[in-house]
């Protein structure tokens, strides 16, 4: 059986699977990045699980993995292999592609970033399957997207196409880390609803989930709470709307892990906001947490069908 390697590292644990041509699972596997123990222990327990998979593979299906994919938050060059920058795993400049190809025999290694290889796979196999254009957006301690074409996200001049997260929707609001001020991510991701709910309660340990389960109760403060996240996310929404004109908006992450709750205000806050443009069709992800290591997979495949036609 023909496989690829496919590794979603973050910044607690990794998710692996050994993906067959149509995207379909073969095998899969998780293990704690180790991130306590410091870079270079990070960087050994990569190297050591995509060996330990391609172990896998040749025991299993009597031959080695064809390629590997790799999906790393932070900042990335793709084109290069490199692993720019990861403030939560603490590497600069990390030759990833060179590291992992050297490591499993020097097959080719493709190298992307986190939530646009998510997004890939939720455009290919996921909510987005047979959708010409759409944005992928992530809810989870920040917010993070990726903007589908024909297939495929677009990255940008620089690396950083679909960063919605950073898109400023409240000017002069609440400081983000990245220096700006008033950025989606500090409004309307799931650390900052949890912030805002702890706050409204008196309760530091309070969080997102908790929020969403007192607005289906029909909490007031958690109404109120949830409605501010709500509007920032679907101001976010209208803008890139102008911008792309995408005809879905595919939303994953924690949060939307609160269903009905999140997408039915959801829906309607955007209705409200649209003038002009087409209103596109808002609906959850479906790859929950494995679409970052499917995503790998997709990009591994992809690098070996431009290999061939090269």
């Amino acid at each position: 059986m023909k496989h690829v390697i496919a590794l979603d590292v973050g910044g607690t644990g990794m998710k692996a699977a050994l993906v067959a041509q149509d995207g379909s699972v073969l095998y899969e596997a998780r293990r704690p990045t180790g991130r306590e123990h410091g870079t270079d222990a990070v960087v050994a327990t990569i190297l050591d699980f995509a060996a330990d998979l391609a172990q896998e593979g040749r025991t299993r299906f009597g031959a080695a993995p064809l390629a590997a994919g790799v999906a790393v938050p932070g900042t990335i060059d793709e084109r290069n292999g490199i692993a720019v920058f990861s403030a939560n795993l603490g590497w600069r400049d990390l030759p990833m592609r060179k590291l992992l190809g050297e490591r499993l025999g020097n097959i080719p290694v493709a190298l992307g970033h986190d939530v646009r290889s998510g997004g890939l796979a939720e455009g290919r196999i996921g909510a987005g399957r047979g959708v010409d254009r759409f944005l992928f957006i992530a809810l989870g301690t920040g917010i993070a997207g990726a903007i589908g074409i024909h297939g495929g996200i677009e990255a940008g001049a620089h690396g950083y196409g679909g960063e919605i997260g950073h898109v400023v929707v409240r000017p002069g609001g609440p400081q983000c880390g990245c220096g700006a001020r008033g950025c989606l991510e500090t409004l309307a991701s799931a650390s900052a609803v949890s912030r805002a709910w702890a706050e409204a309660t008196g309760d530091p340990d309070a969080d997102a989930a908790a929020c969403a389960l007192a607005v289906e109760s029909g909490d007031p403060a958690a109404l109120v709470v949830w409605q501010n996240a709500v509007d920032a996310l679907a101001d976010g929404i209208v803008l890139a709307q102008s911008l792309l004109d995408p005809s879905t908006v595919i939303v994953g992450g924690g949060l939307a892990e609160a269903g009905d709750t999140l997408f039915t205000p959801l829906r309607a806050a955007v209705t409200e906001r649209l003038t002009f443009q087409m209103p596109p069709k808002v609906v959850p992800a479906m790859l929950k947490d494995t679409a970052a290591s499917l995503g790998a997979g997709l990009l591994a495949w992809d690098l070996l069908s431009m290999e061939v036609t090269a």
